[in-house]
């Protein structure tokens, strides 16, 4: 008997959580079939900061989470692993966040020109630091799929999945991203920002690989990313409004999720920032935006992209943040998402059975 088959052998999944770990699950990187990965990351988020502790937010309210689902059988026995948050890159984005915060301050007080010689090297100071988290995000991910595993990524800001949808590309020569959020995200940059949360759709299409970016829920943009989207073929954009009109006037749910899975391509990459709910569901998140989804809109969503046929290549969940301490609220959301489509991420590659 393997040593997977022993661990499952003695875990009780009905019974309370004794392991201090991702959802309880007694798998580490060796034996899980699934590794995710934390990057407490928030430096250039330009409301209300908190993502950063999104993982840890997360990993603690993810032990309340039942492992059972009525679809998948067994979905537990995959093993889910999530990395040990990494305090390096914490200290880098704790560093960096003072000096951008500082600068966007500036900013927003009209760059007064006795202030630029201070302000005008912090760009590029902060450039470098993106560069430096996403590529250690692309080597952890190029370190653990190439042992076969499936990856995620657990954020952090919306710029931390560059350097996954970047491993992800190296192998699959043509795949497409589901975008479910409020923001657009294809600002060129912001607040002089390269790698800003609000530029990693713009920076993702970058790579020649993407053939299509299907942007859902989008309810948050300005005008430069209006006329990107309407202009640039590769994006299909279904916006909150009109998925909403469409609900009014009686089209289901269904339906419009059909014409959603239809401009995909095969391989699909799936990145979800929790503001793309409706923000009852998380409240904290750095960028909330009235509108939005409910829970079971999104994961239906996802389970009829897997139902398509189509096969998910990776997946990232950005932008929770935890409210006050002792309310878990947001990331007990955020781990209802992440365990759910850890699950369909499996199913679509047929390590699990999806009914």
């Amino acid at each position: 008997m393997s040593l997977k088959h022993q661990i499952i052998e003695n875990f009780d999944p009905n019974g309370v959580s004794t392991h201090d770990s991702l959802f309880g699950l007694p798998f580490d990187e060796d034996t899980a079939e699934m590794i995710i990965i934390p990057v407490p990351w928030e430096v250039t988020v330009s409301y209300s900061p908190g993502t950063a502790d999104g993982p840890e937010a997360i990993l603690n309210a993810s032990m309340q989470v039942d492992l059972y689902q009525d679809d998948i059988r067994d979905a537990w026995k995959l093993g889910i692993h999530m990395l040990p948050i990494p305090s390096a890159i914490r200290e880098l984005s704790d560093k960096h966040r003072i000096l951008a915060a500082n600068y966007i301050h500036w900013l927003e007080k009209g760059s007064p020109e006795e202030d630029l010689e201070r302000f005008a090297a912090v760009p590029g100071l902060i450039n470098k630091a993106s560069v430096e988290m996403n590529e250690w995000v692309y080597e952890q991910a190029k370190k653990y799929s190439a042992m076969g595993k499936m990856v995620a990524l657990l954020g952090g800001d919306h710029s931390t999945p560059l350097g996954l949808i970047k491993n992800v590309a190296e192998s699959n020569e043509n795949f497409g991203i589901l975008q479910i959020d409020a923001h657009a995200d294809l600002r060129v940059s912001y607040e002089n920002f390269e790698f800003s949360h609000a530029s990693i759709a713009y920076n993702a299409l970058k790579l020649p690989q993407i053939s299509k970016m299907v942007q859902v829920g989008i309810r948050d943009y300005c005008e430069a990313e209006a006329i990107m989207a309407k202009e640039n073929n590769r994006i299909t954009t279904f916006y909150d409004k009109d998925i909403k009109r469409d609900g009014y006037e009686g089209k289901a749910w269904k339906i419009i999720c059909d014409e959603i899975v239809a401009q995909l391509p095969q391989d699909v990459y799936v990145t979800i920032d929790i503001d793309g709910l409706d923000p009852k569901l998380c409240p904290n998140t750095g960028t909330p935006v009235a509108g939005g989804f409910e829970l079971e809109q999104v994961l239906y969503l996802i389970k009829e992209v897997v139902k398509s046929g189509r096969k998910i290549v990776g997946f990232d969940l950005v932008e929770v943040a935890p409210g006050v301490e002792g309310d878990e609220w947001d990331g007990n959301v955020g781990a209802r998402v992440l365990y759910r489509m850890a699950n369909l991420y499996a199913a679509s590659q047929g390590r699990l059975n999806l009914k």
